[in-house]
Order: structure tokens, then sequence, then C-alpha cells
């Protein structure tokens, strides 16, 4: 039997007012056809800048074609930067230990340079996080031309008040640590990986920042990033801090406290990359379905279509095919642009359909796309992303927001499923941080309200990042049920059509940090 929903018909709420919506049918067979297709090893995992990416964006172009769609390539320059034998030697009173690649630690650099080595004092700086708002400094004492150890997440504090309590905030991201680390003027920069804290095991980050890595292509060749990037295990970690006469879970403790400061660790670090360099052009794909009313305003949808590519060889297998991450959301989008696109009469506004690269490298291809935008972000009413489909079936009756409480957009996807008998909850797991992890961060930043959900059970959601997160088993499998793909995509179609011919544009609920960026954009 089709794995085939068709949504309720759904009128407006007072707040979106307009006529009735039309029934949208959405076919989680046709979803399914399009992951078999995107996840194949044809594919060869996706990655931006090599056969991969040929065939996939050719594949979703033609398809948005085929459908009616106005469709463009929206070129993204990018640097592939494949850091070959890199080596850390820790230095200490004890003589000198070399740490195993891959084992104890992985690393690589952002500069475009064929070398890349850093020799500095290794320096326990908490969570690497500079927070004015909530008087926070982990930078007390100058930490320049040294190598720093942060935390991985921000301080979980019993003060609700700072930070986002149990729920991440920017300052919890890899990304943001990096950054900060940059702008400390630190040699290198090491994160210290916990999977209850990363959410995922030491085996995706060994297979995700192993190989080739990218970056967009900046003016200084990567200059003003800080120069050595990496990630240490916990164990390192803890012998590291053993070594300086100190107890890892009592630092930890410690850096929970606004007065704490660096604390040296008794070790030089010295490190050693060695870089080869390719420039890419990788591609945005975007397909527009013009509104009828009023096609100067758009409503967004994003998922992106790369993932590792061919790497790391895991269980005999070395192409991580990314089914489910995120060959699934593109499938899902692109059956939510047929349907939208068979729509008599058409929508007041635009619906962009995009398809971005770059998201498994820290969103590259949507945060070029929010620098560089074709359709005005002052005129875009909503982002909504989808990173992943439900492709097991089972919903508990329920969605989540990522980034709960955030925008109005929540407030009208509670009607829509209403009427499919569904709940709305909250982000199940706050303390990983999933909004800052995809591209409606891209979009967030730039102050355009964004949308992000996802159904699956609790207990799928733990096997798929124990066993198939960030790794070649993550395959298509035919047993797939897609009814809960199919009804998903079916609510986000409604929402986006609630938006797009509603008199009402949503908004950032207040206390948010994205508010006073969309009060400011929305003034030009």
């Amino acid at each position: 039997m089709r794995a085939r929903v068709i949504s309720a018909l759904l009128l407006l709420a007072p707040a979106c007012s307009g006529p009735p919506r039309p029934t949208i049918s959405i076919d989680g067979d046709s979803i399914k056809t399009h992951i078999q297709k995107l996840a194949s090893d044809e594919m060869q995992g996706r990655a931006p800048g090599g056969k991969g990416e040929e065939l996939a964006t050719t594949y979703i172009s033609d398809f948005f074609k085929s459908i009616g769609l106005e469709t463009q390539l929206q070129p993204v320059p990018m640097v592939g930067l494949t850091s070959t034998a890199p080596r850390l030697e820790l230095t200490g009173k004890r003589g000198k230990t070399t740490l195993k690649y891959g084992d104890d630690f992985v690393a690589w650099s952002k500069q475009e340079k064929d070398h890349v080595s850093a020799n500095g004092e290794l320096v326990f700086c908490g969570y690497g996080v500079v927070a004015p708002e909530y008087e926070w400094n982990d930078f007390k004492t100058d930490v320049k031309g040294k190598i720093i150890v942060v935390l991985i997440n921000d301080p979980q504090l019993a003060d609700q008040t700072k930070f986002g309590g149990k729920a991440m905030t920017y300052y919890g991201r890899w990304t943001y640590k990096l950054e900060e680390a940059a702008r400390q003027g630190a040699a290198g920069a090491l994160i210290i990986h916990e999977t209850e804290f990363a959410s995922y095991p030491w085996e995706v980050v060994r297979g995700s920042w192993s190989g080739e890595q990218f970056d967009i292509v900046r003016p200084d060749k990567g200059a003003s990033t800080v120069p050595i990037q990496g990630w240490i295990t916990r164990n390192v970690a803890s012998a590291i801090f053993k070594s300086a006469g100190l107890d890892f879970e009592d630092m930890k403790k410690k850096a929970l406290g606004q007065d704490f400061k660096p604390v040296p660790l008794g070790l030089t670090a010295s490190v050693d990359i060695n870089n080869e360099m390719r420039r890419v052009d990788s591609k945005n794909v975007i397909g527009v379905l013009e509104g009828s009313e009023k096609p100067g305003e758009y409503v967004i949808f994003t998922a992106h279509w790369d993932h590792l590519g061919i790497g790391e060889e895991q269980n005999g297998e070395n192409i991580y095919h990314g089914a489910v991450d995120n060959a699934s959301g593109v499938a899902s989008m692109m059956e939510i642009a047929r349907a939208a696109a068979k729509l008599q009469p058409r929508p007041k506004r635009s619906l962009v359909f995009m398809a971005v690269t770059g998201e498994e490298q820290g969103l590259l291809g949507s945060d070029y796309y929010a620098d560089n935008p074709i359709f005005p972000l002052n005129k875009t009413l909503a982002n909504i992303n989808i990173d992943g489909a439900n492709v097991y079936g089972r919903t508990d009756n329920h969605i989540e927001v990522i980034g709960y409480g955030y925008t109005t957009l929540e407030d009208i996807l509670k009607e829509v499923a209403a009427q499919q008998e569904r709940t709305v909850v909250p982000d199940q797991a706050p303390e990983a941080g999933h909004y800052f992890r995809s591209d409606q961060f891209s979009f967030a930043k730039k102050g355009v309200p964004a949308l992000y959900t996802k159904s699956v059970t609790s207990e799928d959601y733990k096997e798929y990042t124990a066993k198939r997160y960030h790794k070649p088993s993550d395959k298509f499998d035919p047993s797939w049920d897609m009814k809960a793909a199919a009804l998903d995509a079916g609510a986000l179609v409604q929402v986006a059509l609630m938006v797009v011919n509603s008199d009402r544009w949503p908004e950032w609920k207040p206390g948010t940090e994205f508010r006073a960026i969309r009060e400011e954009s929305l003034k030009k």
C-alpha cells in the first residue's frame, strides 16, 4: 500500500486570516524513491566538490524544473583542505608523549597553507566562553600563542537565568569555541569530547573531521581562523589533567564558577599539519514557485543535500551515504515542492525550495546564502528547515519544535498538528543544541523567523545516533515506513501556506536574541 497522507482541510486562524487551505497530498513512497537515489553508492556520499555533488545537484535541479519551478544554482566558493599525517606531541617533566591520530585526537587547519604548526603551552580554559550579558569570561588571563583545552557545551548552571539552563546556547557549539579561540589569539584549540554532552560518540568525531574539510573562501585565506583546530577524547583529557596533578571532574566543577581563571596544564603541545588544498565551486540548488499576488515576498524551505562523502572505513564500508542525514530531508522538501506546484490558485507569496551545500562542514551553504541572499531577507517571512525525516513511521503523536518558544511559527504549527490529531512539544534534548546545528540557524542569525521540527521517538533517535549518525551505516532501508515522513511534510507545507497567504508576518517571541535583529532589518 502506498504511504500517502492526505492532509486535512485547514481553516486559517484569525491571526492568519485568508481563504480555506486546499487539500495537500504528500506521497510517502515518492519521498522514499528520492532517498534511495540520493543515498545510493553512485552518489559517493554527496561530499561537496566531487562526482557526488554533480549527480545530486543535477538530480534535484532537474526535478525542480520538471514540476515547473524557476530553477537556478547559486555558486558557493569553497576551499577543500585535507590535513595529512597530523602529529600531536605533549612534552612535560616526565618526557614526551605522542597521541595517536583518530584514536586519541583529530586535528585540522582551515588556513590555506601547505604547512601549519603550533608549539605552545597547554592551558585549560573552562568552557572557552566570553558572554558579557552573563558577566562570564573564561579568558581572564592572556592565552595568545597558547594551545587551549576547552569543555564541550556551555555551563550547565543551577542559576537558570544564565545561559539556557538545561538548553544549550550558541556558546556551547564547537563552532563558537573555535571562533572565540581565534579572537583570543590562541595558537590552537582542542575541544574535549564527551559523548553525553556532545550527543554523539567519538566515532562520529573521527569520521566527521577526518579527510577533506571545507570552508568558505575567505579574502584572508583563513588567516583569521585559529591555526590548529581539533578534538581530544575524554580519556586523553583526564590523563593530561592527572599529569598536572589535577582531577578532570573536579576541574569541570571549578569551571562552573564565574571566578574561574585559565589553568596551565604543565605541558607543551606541538602540532604539525600538512595541508592539501583545492578550490571548489559548490552549489545551492534553488527552485521558486512565484506568488500570485506578492511575488517579491518569500517563505524559504531549506534542506542540505551534502554529506561526508568517502571517508574512514568502518565495518568494511567507506561511503558515508547520509540516507537519513539528509537525503531524507531533501526528499521531503522535493515532495512538498511538487504538492505546492500543483495548487490552483497559486499561493499569494512566493515559495522557495533551497537544497543547500556544506551543512556538515558548519552550515557553509546556508551561511553563504544568508550573507549573499538572492531574495531580500527583509522580504523573507520565514524559513522552514528539514534536516532528517522520520523514516520509522512512529511519532508518539507529537511534533517536536527545536527552539521551542522562539517564534510564532510554532503557534501556526499547533493549529496544523491539531488537525492531524497531534500535539506540539518542546525539544526533548535541548542540551544537544540542535537549533544551532542546522541551516535554520543561518537565517535566524539574520533575523528571519525559522522553524525546525522533529517527530521521531526518543528511542528511534537514540538508536540512530548510536548506530548510524555520521557513519557509513546511515543507508537506505527498503523496509522504512514513510507514513510519518509524509505526515510531517504535510504539516510543514500547511504551515508555509498559512504564512504566505496571511496578512500577518511571523515574529520572534519577546526575549529571544534574534528579535532585535529582525526589527532592525524590517526598518530597511
